[in-house]
């Protein structure tokens, strides 16, 4: 994920994320794109890594099951497209979802994700089994259970497009079973224009005191992104169509 580039106030101190501190995870961290190159043909659509705040994960959740959703919550499979260190699974493992799938095509952040995803139990009591699948979001296998897939603008707009084709080849049967929560949401334009996505929620989701300041701490040392304290965030459905 990136975040577009604002004109705020940064926080010189120590990046030290309330999340880590509490789990012992390393979710941390701002990791731009240009490290995180592996010689794929899409590395100059992938964005930097930033992991999602908690609450805004957690709010976005709220919004989602407020839309009304096909089936319960723990018919579903919650999927992380450009899952980096696990930030976002661990979260939604505290749903109760069916289970929780990040994939990740970078071999060092999938690394980093598997050993959060190992020791997060030990402070927590996840109430979703985690896995990750280390490869191309645009080559993995899309779930056959209920899915509401999770994007922190891991990628642009071309990437995102084939991502959505590939949604509505693997779905194209089943409408009303796949839905995409989408932070910092960059593109959400390539999506509302797409015949078969509803648009269910469009709103800016504030984070809570304690991941804002930590936000601001975390990218303070760099000055190409910024934090206001909220994302642009949006919530699709496909309803059919091609």
């Amino acid at each position: 994920m990136a975040r577009k580039p604002r004109p705020t106030a940064k926080i010189p101190t120590e990046p030290v994320y309330p999340f880590d501190q509490i789990h012992g995870t390393d979710t941390g961290g701002l990791i731009p794109a240009s490290a995180l190159h592996v010689g794929h043909p899409n590395d100059r659509h992938i964005t930097a890594y930033y992991g999602v705040a908690p609450s805004i994960l957690d709010t976005l959740i709220d919004h989602w099951l407020e839309s009304r959703p096909v089936f319960p919550i723990d018919r579903y499979t919650f999927l992380d497209i450009g899952a980096g260190k696990g930030r976002a699974m661990l979260v939604a493992s505290l749903h109760p979802f069916h289970r929780v799938l990040g994939v990740e095509l970078n071999p060092h952040l999938a690394a980093i994700a598997r050993t959060n995803i190992a020791v997060f139990p030990a402070s927590a009591s996840p109430l979703a089994p985690v896995s990750l699948i280390e490869g191309d979001a645009l080559a993995a296998e899309l779930p056959d259970t209920p899915t509401v897939a999770f994007l922190f603008h891991p990628f642009e707009a071309p990437v995102l497009r084939r991502f959505l084709a590939r949604v509505t080849q693997a779905f194209r049967d089943r409408p009303g079973h796949f839905d995409l929560l989408y932070v910092n949401a960059e593109h959400a334009t390539v999506i509302d224009q797409h015949p078969g996505f509803t648009r269910v929620y469009a709103g800016t989701v504030p984070m809570s005191t304690d991941d804002h300041l930590a936000d601001l701490a975390a990218i303070a040392t760099q000055t190409e992104y910024g934090s206001t304290g909220d994302e642009i965030c949006a919530i699709y459905r496909f309803t059919g169509g091609n």
